[in-house]
């Protein structure tokens, strides 16, 4: 039947919950792009069956073809723009580097396109703010105290905080640290906050 594929794309990205990417589905893509040409170029045998001979009976076919065009173009439009949004939100969430397990449910283009949004951001906020610049993903919560309490999921390294001191990150270790500082490594899953 015509148009199952591209719904079934659309029914792939409804069965995931917010904020969670799917694999990207390039042979559901490419077949659905596969009935869009067959379509197209059995809708033009039609067409010019229809100029050559007067053969009225051929309209509603054509018609109906050209719906099914239109709804697949449709159906790939919005898997390929729900798939972005999505891609955007992850960078809000985790920060400039997303996790493996992301990037590969990730397309090429789509990397691509994760790329130049990172810097397009990074130029903005390095635009604002005089001449420092102002980091608008944090705090995307408004915090109700300046310092948390963390633990250390897994061994970091050293982190060095704006007066220039460094914090040893070890596995299982606990800091009081500012909040601005160790919001990222939160998403990113190196440090958890310890709500007392």
């Amino acid at each position: 039947m015509f148009c199952e594929k591209a719904v079934e794309l659309i029914r792939e990205l409804q069965r995931m919950n917010d904020g969670q990417l799917p694999a990207f589905n390039e042979d559901g893509v490419r077949q659905v792009l596969q009935e869009m040409e067959a379509l197209y170029e059995h809708n033009q045998t039609d067409v010019n069956e229809t100029k050559s001979e007067q053969r009225a009976d051929l309209l509603p076919s054509i018609r109906l073809r050209h719906c099914c065009l239109l709804r697949n173009q449709r159906c790939v439009g919005a898997y390929l723009y729900d798939r972005l949004l999505r891609i955007r939100a992850l960078r809000w969430e985790y920060g400039s580097v997303l996790p493996a397990n992301v990037r590969f449910h990730m397309s090429a283009e789509e990397l691509q396109w994760f790329a130049r949004y990172k810097k397009s951001l990074a130029s903005f906020m390095r635009s604002l703010g005089g001449g420092g610049g102002l980091d608008v993903t944090q705090d995307m919560k408004p915090p109700k105290s300046l310092y948390i309490q963390v633990r250390c999921v897994k061994d970091h390294g050293e982190l060095e905080m704006d007066d220039g001191t460094l914090v040893l990150l070890k596995k299982n270790s606990q800091h009081f640290l500012p909040r601005w500082t160790c919001e990222h490594l939160i998403r990113q899953g190196v440090l958890e906050h310890v709500v007392s």
